[in-house]
């Protein structure tokens, strides 16, 4: 029987890509595919970070925040001046930590895409900050989200952060 449902296109979700460039300021939100608990060991953990702060270096990006729970992670991205590119610095991070997955720990793999947005005050960061770092509470890993280990700044000391 011949499937009459008509082929509905998938909604292209990304910004302009002037947008990703420069000082702006992106969060983004990745999952393990089949949202399998990578991290939940250190091993997996300093890898991936060592890999997120070589992209970060190598597209003059930073990090506000990044976390990684089990199976997902979150980031707040800027660019350092006008020549950042926010997006290429995820996209290498995805792309080489994909491939580090692949040859150490090939049962694991990126979900294909991710979810972003930019943020557009002050306001909006410090709350996206607090809830980022908060998801490790919100999830029962831990009953402060100071005590929770996988995640970092290359803008704040967060055990200073409040």
């Amino acid at each position: 029987m011949k499937n009459n449902r008509k082929h509905i296109r998938e909604k292209k979700h990304r910004l302009r890509p002037e947008l990703y460039t420069g000082e702006r300021i992106v969060a983004y939100t990745g999952n393990v595919k089949n949202r399998d608990f990578l991290f939940s060991n250190d091993r997996a953990f300093y890898q991936i970070e060592k890999i997120l702060l070589e992209a970060l270096a190598a597209h003059n990006c930073d990090a506000y925040v990044y976390l990684f729970m089990p199976d997902h992670f979150h980031f707040i991205l800027t660019g350092k001046n006008a020549k950042s590119n926010i997006k290429k610095c995820i996209d290498s991070f995805k792309q080489k930590s994909g491939y580090w997955l692949y040859k150490n720990l090939p049962d694991f793999k990126w979900q294909k895409d991710y979810y972003d947005h930019i943020l557009r005050s002050d306001k909006d960061l410090s709350n996206q900050i607090r809830y980022i770092l908060n998801n490790p509470v919100k999830a029962g890993l831990v009953n402060c989200w100071k005590k929770y280990k996988m995640r970092g700044s290359t803008i704040y000391n967060l055990d200073e952060w409040d």
